[in-house]
């Protein structure tokens, strides 16, 4: 007799990666058939996840066609089924997926579309977080902000795309025909701060000093290492606007000489 955990285990793989597999003597033949038992509980499964998916690729779904969508979240299922009962999380391999997937080829942009989207849709479900004021930083000496690390807030993410994904997300979720047909798919790529506020998703276009500075410090480096990454005249202009945008959560510091000499690190 097989345990509850390999009961479990071949039960999903029955349902959404090997529908042949026999599972005959653990199910009840009893007003409805083996096979139609198992097909009520697979149907209602991979609803679930296509609606899921629907959720997370609104833009992807409209530019590809809900039927397209439905096919093609259908063999992602079956190859990649999810590993969490959560499924806000389900989702992250999708991109790659159509960016592998032969028959979504004619609309060369739907991988980074989907990229953007999914880091619209980490940033929507991010734990609330209040970003830190700058004021905090005042009266810092050069030792302590350059052992200084800025963590990220958690509503905020960094994504490079090879195609304006911003533009086309914004128009595809206004429905603007307009709009779309003035798309210059050649307008990339792009470097992007994908963000959540109070009012909804915020996107900003980073220049490339601004995205290696950003890079830097959503990576974990110093704030005297980041703004080494791109030297010159315009760096610390980059930083303030990085710092004005709020998304930032808190700072500490690699040296703790620097820690001591400030009270508070973070709101």
């Amino acid at each position: 007799m097989p345990t509850l955990l390999e009961l479990q285990r071949s039960f999903g793989q029955c349902l959404l990666q090997d529908p042949d597999k026999d599972m005959s003597a653990l199910i009840v033949d009893q007003g409805f058939t083996r096979k139609d038992r198992l097909e009520i509980y697979r149907n209602t499964s991979i609803g679930v996840m296509v609606g899921a998916l629907r959720l997370a690729f609104v833009a992807v779904q409209h530019v590809l066609g809900p039927e397209f969508f439905e096919a093609a979240v259908r063999m992602f299922v079956a190859q990649s089924p999810p590993r969490s009962s959560w499924l806000d999380e389900y989702g992250a391999d999708f991109p790659e997926f159509l960016a592998q997937l032969p028959q979504a080829a004619s609309v060369p942009y739907v991988s980074d579309l989907a990229r953007f989207e999914w880091k619209v849709n980490l940033a929507l479900h991010a734990t609330d977080a209040i970003s830190f004021d700058v004021a905090q930083l005042a009266g810092l000496n050069e030792r302590q902000l350059s052992a200084l690390c800025l963590h990220a807030h958690p509503a905020a993410h960094l994504i490079h795309c090879d195609f304006p994904a911003d533009t086309i997300w914004h128009a595809v979720l206004a429905r603007d025909e307009n709009a779309m047909a003035a798309i210059d798919l050649a307008d990339g790529p792009v470097a992007l701060l994908v963000q959540r506020s109070a009012t909804g998703i915020n996107v900003m276009r980073l220049n490339a000093i601004q995205w290696r500075v950003a890079e830097a410090l959503f990576l974990g480096q110093t704030l005297g290492s980041a703004m080494a990454c791109a030297p010159g005249p315009d760096t610390h202009a980059a930083l303030a606007a990085l710092l004005a945008s709020g998304c930032f959560a808190t700072f500490s510091f690699t040296d703790q000489s620097s820690k001591r000499e400030i009270r508070r690190i973070q709101p």
